[in-house]
């Protein structure tokens, strides 16, 4: 005799939700996706933020772990409409004498761009970029994994090491080291954290074995194709329905909630067990983004002609400036010069804007919880390495951090990644334990990205709690 399989409740409709949700109705689970907003998305929508035809990405653009993810591959989301386009050169670094390093998909035409230091870059990442098949399932599991491969142990000899430490003594040049603090700063944490070296290494990595794509159209065709997997296997999604408590939901069943702990604790207050509320209570929340998007005339006038050929820029400088910025913003200052990440979609796809117009982004780090303005020092920032940045600008849009938060309440603080990503608490999210996406409250799981594996359109925070969620209603398979 068939199972029935009990109604799912998926809260929230981020990336994660709906991977959880587009999972558990291809398992046959009858899924309802709730959404407190107008549309769904979460972190994966697309705004005509300045003016008519100039489409932004309220969050993320580029999407290096969301074109190899095991959760989105199952799914195949490209027959759902998802197009993956690159740019001629993806990651570009300027210096203030008009000098640029650069990397692209091919790792020999990177390591060329660095000069002497090829060589130790090439080295670095290749023997990574050859296993990212093997090394990518590791990276994303839960910490507790019953087998380490040897790719990933081999890997994580050097991601524990801080950025800066792994940066000067593995290069000579200032371009070398200055690139790798640039990637690495995505941590949104110091160079000399324990730890910080890895996202150096992830995101480098992928950029080589994979690419650094965006969607064609926006980055709201990605949360659009997860929605088609969902209906067509008779999931439902209904917007405008926000959820606080357990009694918010009719009809009973598992629960999967995209909360972060503070929402969770809020969530659960009566349900969920004193020894874990107090676990939740000790999850810290990292420092947040200002970000501004801008409606252009034509592309920025970088005064390195390479910069104009990039999807991403890093306008930080040297190495010292990078980690000196970070280092203020953790102890609660805000530079002058910020590190600010610049995003230039219409390099890579010239539909997100009217015939010969562009549409760019950028942010920098900020206290948690800031409502401070950063648009100016972003602006004078990019002005350094591309004068005339100014009078390019048609229109602009600037959400602080406090903002952040009010357009997505998992966004604490501005923090974008939903949790502070030192060492431990990228290991161990939310809590320590070998189930980390199974609340202690039966039929509740977690999958928001203050589970294993953090932050990122990747769905495997989703995931994990879908396949949690079937084994313990359908056992392994």
């Amino acid at each position: 005799m068939k199972k029935t399989l009990p109604p799912v409740s998926v809260v929230g409709s981020g990336p994660n939700g709906l991977a959880a949700a587009a999972h558990l109705a291809l398992a046959g689970f009858p899924v309802t996706v709730y959404e407190a907003n107008a549309t769904p998305g979460g972190g994966c929508r697309s705004r005509e933020f300045t003016l008519p035809g100039f489409v932004h990405d309220v969050c993320s653009t580029v999407h290096p772990l969301g074109i190899s993810s095991p959760a989105f591959r199952p799914l195949k989301l490209e027959e759902a409409g998802v197009e993956w386009l690159t740019a001629p050169l993806t990651l570009a670094h300027p210096f203030d004498g008009g000098e640029c390093v650069f990397l692209t998909g091919n790792i020999e035409d990177s390591a060329k761009s660095l000069g002497s230091d090829g060589g130790a870059y090439r080295s670095l990442m290749a023997p990574f970029v050859r296993e990212w098949e093997h090394l990518l399932p590791g990276l994303l599991a839960p910490a507790f994994s019953p087998v380490v491969p040897p790719a990933l142990a081999r890997f994580g000899l050097k991601a524990l090491r801080s950025a800066r430490g792994l940066a000067e003594s593995r290069f000579k040049t200032k371009e070398a080291r200055a690139l790798f603090a640039g990637i690495a700063a995505h941590a949104m944490i110091t160079l000399e954290a324990p730890g910080s070296a890895a996202f150096g290494l992830v995101l480098g990595v992928s950029l080589h074995a994979v690419g650094w794509p965006v969607a064609r159209g926006g980055s709201h065709k990605v949360t659009d194709a997860l929605l088609q997997r969902i209906k067509e296997n008779g999931g439902e999604i209904i917007t405008r329905k926000a959820v606080k408590t357990p009694s918010d939901i009719e009809g009973g069943g598992p629960l999967v909630l995209t909360f972060t702990p503070r929402q969770l604790l809020s969530f659960g207050e009566k349900e969920l067990p004193a020894g874990y509320r107090e676990k939740l209570r000790a999850f810290r929340y990292g420092g947040g983004v200002c970000k501004v998007d801008w409606a252009l005339s034509e592309p920025i006038p970088w005064r390195n002609e390479e910069c104009k050929r990039a999807l991403s820029v890093h306008a930080g400088g040297t190495l010292e400036e990078i980690a000196a910025n970070l280092k203020m913003v953790h102890e609660g200052g805000y530079p002058e010069k910020p590190f600010v990440i610049v995003v230039q979609p219409t390099v890579a796809d010239p539909s997100r804007a009217p015939g010969g117009k562009h549409v760019g982004w950028a942010y920098c780090h900020v206290p948690n919880g800031s409502d401070f303005d950063m648009t100016g020092r972003i602006e004078a920032q990019i002005e350094r390495f591309a004068p005339g940045f100014r009078d390019v600008i048609l229109a602009r849009h600037t959400l602080t951090a406090k903002n952040m938060e009010i357009y997505d309440p998992n966004y604490v603080g501005g923090d974008i990644g939903s949790g502070a990503n030192n060492l431990m608490q990228t290991l161990f999210r939310p809590v320590v334990g070998r189930s980390p996406h199974r609340i202690p409250v039966p039929g509740w799981y977690l999958c928001s990205a203050s589970t294993r594996p953090g932050g990122g359109v990747h769905g495997m925070c989703g995931y994990h709690a879908a396949r949690n969620l079937i084994e313990d209603f359908l056992g392994k398979n």
